[in-house]
């Protein structure tokens, strides 16, 4: 994990470099944040492009739990950043890298943990649904996994 967050981190500064280059070479003269704003408004529409027909095919195919999980994970990215980047700014602890990566792999770990949890919970709904030939075990499995 670390090596690849390390591995972004320097595609994104390579990446940096470049359009700076560009911006040199070709005199347009943005300032810093008129590059920000290109840069992250073309990339967020690039994602958007890419990440809607994804998230589209999930629900469709009833995988709202994938859902979840890349938004909820993207979350904690963003939270374990701000949480350093707080401890940096108001020298309430030692900012490190090691604590991104260590809170990231926290929520895997419990993720994968639910994920068995609730592989058994619903394999022994399907054993006991099929056992009994009963529709409304299924209903109700259905109302649980909603």
């Amino acid at each position: 994990m670390k090596t690849f967050l390390y591995w972004i981190v320097e595609m994104i500064a390579r990446a940096h470099s470049r359009l700076l280059k560009l911006n040199d070479a070709y005199e347009y003269n943005f300032s810093d944040k008129e590059l920000h704003f290109l840069v992250i408004g073309v990339l967020g529409m690039l994602m958007i492009f890419v990440v809607h027909p994804i998230f589209k095919w999930l629900v469709k195919n009833d995988h709202i739990m994938v859902v979840s999980w890349i938004y909820v994970f993207t979350l904690i990215i963003v939270i374990t950043f701000a949480i350093e980047i707080g401890q940096r700014v108001t020298d309430t602890g030692v900012m490190e890298f090691a604590d991104i990566v260590f809170g990231v792999l926290g929520f895997i770990s419990m993720f994968l943990v639910f994920s068995v949890i609730r592989g058994f919970y619903h394999l022994i709904l399907r054993l006991i649904r099929r056992r009994r030939g009963d529709e409304e075990e299924e209903e109700w499995e259905d109302e649980m996994a909603g």
